[in-house]
């Protein structure tokens, strides 16, 4: 039993380690040659649908979004930077970037503390807008232009104090600041900017600023770039992106970003041989749930270390483990979040038998041990304080009162109760379990394990 417990709670945490595929991240910056991803690329109304909440950008922020969106994981990561950052601002800010290993768009955007927190709460469309723009580069610019043309024959996107609006053809729209060194973000409903009700699949507007009381098209507070402008440092500023009739430009050449992301899961890994042993080291990202993972392991000649995170930003789930073992055996300690409930599990094998214990923050816990000789015993307590014990095939409850043999019976054979079985189960499946996104990416494949813990809600 204890042996099965403990494969259990270490096949539940270890699981995100080995469902990402490892597919090398590259960016380059060569053309595309037609539609290279699964399945039948986007209509142009899908398109138009995708790229709604960022078409009326000024045009080099709308080619930062774009390559940057092709580098989910990226943004995700930088958002998070920021946040534990919060003393950075200016050109210090600048300079830690800059030593920052991201892609020259997703380290732009650090600039845009709004656009990025907003694609990162959004990281199923991100996820969806990435893969649009690396399969499908010229189209995605054609859908932001008709939509700018939509929105001008509303009469909705007009030059004013913040951005200047110049109709260059028929078929392009310019929008650029109306003073170079300051850019404004427009905030707008992209179901009523367009004059046409536009549902974007997995994406949660922010929220308006006050000055939106009135307007169809509001603004925040200006983002000083002239640093990011004239800096000799950060050769990923501002006025270094652009966009032409048919993709990103930046640096005066075509950047297509993440050429190699078609959807489905993904990452990046390094690795390392000397002669006293070796390390390893990956991303993932999952686009149909929005959820990403980073995990190592080192060995030498006295053993091996392994440690692992997990996190969903659209669910709150998370989970991290540091497993190990040497000569003397193995031990492990993991922690896993959901919805509000939170498990804690440590373990130890060595030649003497295995240990193992678990606790929840809704005051669940249990307690196991078997022997090298086949003994085993096994408590546990449920979130409602009913008591569960076990010792050599015999099962015990007490739910208060008093103790009763319960020889085995399904609901109790597993020594810690039927706790694991509650809706508020930080490892739960299928609806509101585990690692399901409130809306699976549009693009993204199919996710892992059906309706299992992996799995976006369809």
């Amino acid at each position: 039993m204890i042996k099965n417990f403990t494969k259990q709670l270490l096949s539940v945490t270890l699981s995100f380690l080995v469902i990402f595929g490892v597919v090398p991240l590259d960016a380059q910056q060569t053309g595309s040659s037609g539609y290279s991803g699964q399945g039948a690329p986007l209509t142009a109304p899908e398109l138009q649908a995708l790229v709604a909440p960022i078409a009326l950008y000024p045009d080099a922020l709308v080619a930062q979004v774009l390559s940057a969106s092709s580098f989910p994981d990226q943004v995700a990561y930088a958002e998070n930077w920021i946040q534990m950052n919060p003393e950075l601002t200016g050109q210090t800010l600048m300079v830690a970037v800059n030593a920052q290993s991201w892609e020259p768009s997703v380290k732009a955007l650090s600039q845009f503390p709004s656009v990025l927190a907003n694609m990162a709460k959004n990281l199923s469309w991100t996820s969806s807008l990435g893969e649009a723009y690396s399969t499908q580069a010229a189209d995605v610019m054609i859908a932001v232009q008709a939509l700018r043309a939509k929105a001008y024959a509303a009469g909705n996107l007009v030059s004013g104090t913040q951005l200047s609006v110049v109709q260059q053809s028929p078929q392009v729209i310019v929008i650029q600041p109306v003073n170079p060194s300051v850019v404004y973000v427009p905030v707008y409903n992209p179901a009523v900017v367009y004059g046409y009700p536009y549902v974007v699949p997995a994406y949660i507007p922010p929220p308006a600023p006050p000055t939106a009381a009135v307007a169809v098209v509001a603004f925040g507070v200006g983002v000083a770039v002239g640093a990011m402008m004239s800096s000799s440092c950060c050769a990923w500023g501002y006025s270094s992106w652009g966009c032409s009739s048919t993709a990103v430009v930046y640096h005066g050449s075509a950047y297509y970003g993440n050429t190699a992301y078609h959807g489905g899961y993904y990452g990046s890994s390094a690795s390392a041989y000397g002669a006293y042993g070796s390390a390893h080291a990956s991303t993932g990202y999952n686009p149909s749930t929005g959820t990403y993972a980073r995990g190592a392991t080192a060995s030498n000649g006295y053993g091996s270390v392994s440690a692992g995170q997990a996190y969903n930003p659209h669910t709150g789930a998370s989970a991290s483990t540091v497993q190990g073992s040497n000569a003397y055996g193995s031990y492990g300690a993991s922690t896993a979040s959901k919805n509000g409930t939170t498990v804690d599990s440590q373990h130890q094998t060595n030649s003497n038998g295995t240990t193992a214990q678990a606790h929840s923050s809704t005051g669940a816990s249990a307690y196991g041990a078997s022997g090298k000789y086949g003994n085993s015993a096994a408590v546990g307590q449920t979130a409602n304080g009913d008591k569960y014990a076990s010792a050599d095939g015999n099962t015990y409850k007490n739910t208060g009162s008093g103790w009763s043999n319960t020889n085995g019976s399904s609901n109790s054979s597993k020594g810690y109760g039927s706790q694991d079985k509650s809706s508020s189960s930080a490892f739960s499946g299928s609806s509101g379990g585990g690692w399901g996104s409130r809306s699976a990416s549009a693009r993204g494949s199919s996710s892992m394990g059906g309706g299992g813990g992996w799995g976006g809600r369809r």
